[in-house]
């Protein structure tokens, strides 16, 4: 069962008189327990199809829907309850807020979604190993630790689909392999996973691999 579909994406971008096709007919499944890697070259549309996905941004022709729900051209508000409850979003960077701590952080995205649970918000933190620095705040922990705690609070309403952009970008290769379990464990829980990524070991983990080149898919992997 498809829990992500984006149908023929197309998304410009203008400047004066230039104009950037950033994404052009771009159409993407991604099943339950399914976890897909977009690579390619910088501009080639990468973080423009995530945001496209997600909701963030609106393609200016194609769609995208999430569990049959078509989430294009709604208004933000609506735009927004289909992200709290459904969609788990972890960026490059700006996961966490500077003034929260860690376990405060992943309550308020619960919060946003309405499923406010103590004993999931524990688990999480336990699952990311990060109970030490549960009442730490971003400016206080690691790079690895903001990474895994952004990662917690990605999945913290329990969505069917996570949209992660470089998640191990800036982290050293044991804390990778600590994301990528953690990925692994969550793609075997029926969760659905798009990953923008450069990392070898990230794309290898994946079912598929989606290239992506000058805003088209060059192919299949």
């Amino acid at each position: 069962m498809s829990v992500l579909e984006a149908f023929d994406i197309y998304r410009f971008y203008h400047a004066g008189e230039e104009e950037t096709l950033a994404l052009r007919g771009v159409s993407i499944q991604v099943a339950a327990g399914e976890i897909v890697a977009v690579q390619g070259p910088s501009g080639s549309g990468k973080s423009t199809l995530l945001a496209c996905l997600c909701g963030l941004d609106e393609p200016d022709g194609g769609y995208v829907t999430v569990l049959g729900e078509r989430i294009t051209r709604r208004p933000e508000a609506e735009r927004a309850v289909i992200r709290a409850s459904k969609i788990g979003i972890m960026l490059q960077s700006g996961n966490l807020f500077d003034h929260l701590s860690v376990e405060d952080n992943i309550r308020l995205q619960m919060h946003l979604a309405g499923k406010v649970n103590e004993q999931h918000l524990d688990e999480l933190i336990n699952l990311v190993g990060l109970n030490h620095r549960r009442h730490a705040r971003p400016a206080h922990i690691s790079g690895g630790e903001a990474a895994r705690a952004g990662l917690a609070v990605a999945l913290a309403a329990e969505p069917k689909v996570l949209l992660a952009d470089e998640p191990t970008g800036e982290v050293d290769a044991e804390t990778e392999k600590q994301i990528l379990h953690l990925l692994d464990a969550y793609r075997k829980n029926g969760g659905a996973i798009l990953v923008v990524t450069h990392s070898n070991a990230v794309a290898t983990s994946a079912n598929r691999t989606i290239h992506l080149f000058d805003g088209r898919i060059a192919d299949h992997v």
